[in-house]
């Protein structure tokens, strides 16, 4: 098999190469929108056609060039199941596999640095791609993107660390110049998740993580929702990692966008301080009910008070694998606060 690690110096990403070497058939992991060039050149200069682009998961500090590369080469494209995301081509469960010449890829789904992350493992060839599930001497964050330290525990113990311990690790990222590890090393030395280290160990070790914002997920996290090509509503990231939209889009473009607008606030709120002309009333309460009745795929935009409950509905809306949904940020005060109309 040829094999290829390629590095994106300012994000620290790395993007992978496999290709079957008979049949010329090639898989690229987690590529980078500013690296597209070189992987186009590298694809053409060892005569490779480019049969799948696979994502470990949203990413939030590098933008994909998946969606571009499908359009360009005809690749398709692959996440969990659990990203939310309609852009793949394939939403992979647990179990699933992929192909490329002879070899075979398995998709093990490793929630925990977000709801939809994955690891591929090629158990012919003792490789995996870990992603940011599993780091060189560490982990991914937690805390943004529905991230959950118990859920990425479990992950890599009953995904990763269950591999014979001579498999050999590719993470998404390295900052010390580090390329692989092996299971059996991490199993051992991970200051995080080795040495036995317990659950609650690790949940606490997470917790006093005093990590920095993460710079580039504004642009990231809406353009990576539509595998790098440009959303269908410019949309930002708050510090949750709920995708949300500003109130003068909503009054300005959200109608032409196509977007229905959900107010998620309680039946007397929407009586006594008015709604946005156009909202629907489900109280939160309600949401993710009601909202099997919908299209998956159709843009919803929810909006409440301040922001708040309309971030909890949209991150409730999307683990029921909902694509298109946003929160309105700062709610109705911004909205009144911008001088917008108001009913009732």
């Amino acid at each position: 098999m040829l094999f290829r690690q390629l590095f994106d110096e300012d994000t620290a990403t790395y993007t992978y190469l496999l290709a079957d070497e008979d049949t010329r058939e090639a898989v690229l992991i987690d590529p980078v929108r500013e690296q597209l060039t070189r992987d186009m050149e590298l694809l053409d200069a060892l005569e490779l056609r480019l049969v799948w682009v696979l994502e470990t998961h949203v990413h939030a500090d590098h933008v994909t060039s998946a969606g571009t590369l499908r359009e360009r080469l005809g690749a398709k494209t692959l996440l969990s199941k659990h990203a939310g995301v309609d852009c793949a081509d394939l939403a992979a469960s647990d179990g699933e596999s992929v192909r490329f010449g002879r070899h075979e890829i398995e998709v093990r789904l490793t929630p925990g640095h977000t709801s939809g992350d994955a690891t591929f493992v090629l158990h012919a060839e003792g490789m995996a791609f870990t992603g940011d599930t599993l780091l060189i001497g560490g982990c991914g964050r937690t805390d943004f993107q529905q991230g959950d330290p118990r859920a990425l525990y479990d992950s890599v113990h009953r995904q990763i660390f269950s591999l014979p311990e001579t498999t050999r690790l590719y993470p998404a990222h390295d900052y010390r110049g580090r390329t692989s590890t092996t299971v059996g090393e991490e199993k051992q030395n991970n200051p995080r998740l080795g040495g036995g280290k317990t659950r609650e160990e690790f949940v606490e070790i997470m917790g006093a993580l005093d990590l920095p914002y993460p710079k580039k997920i504004d642009e990231a996290l809406p353009a990576n929702s539509n595998c790098g090509v440009a959303p269908w509503a410019p949309v930002s990231a708050s510090e949750a990692g709920v995708p949300e939209v500003s109130a003068r889009w909503v009054h300005d473009e959200a109608r032409q966008a196509g977007a229905k607008l959900i107010d998620v606030r309680q039946p007397d709120e929407w009586e006594a301080h008015g709604r946005a002309p156009g909202a629907q009333l489900v109280p939160l309460a309600s949401l993710v009910e009601v909202s099997k009745a919908w299209d998956p795929a159709e843009r919803v935009v929810l909006v409440c008070r301040s922001g708040g409950r309309s971030g909890t509905g949209a991150s409730a809306l999307r683990a029921e694998g909902f694509t298109n949904v946003v929160s309105m940020r700062g709610g109705m005060l911004a909205w009144v606060e911008a001088g917008y109309p108001v009913e009732g």
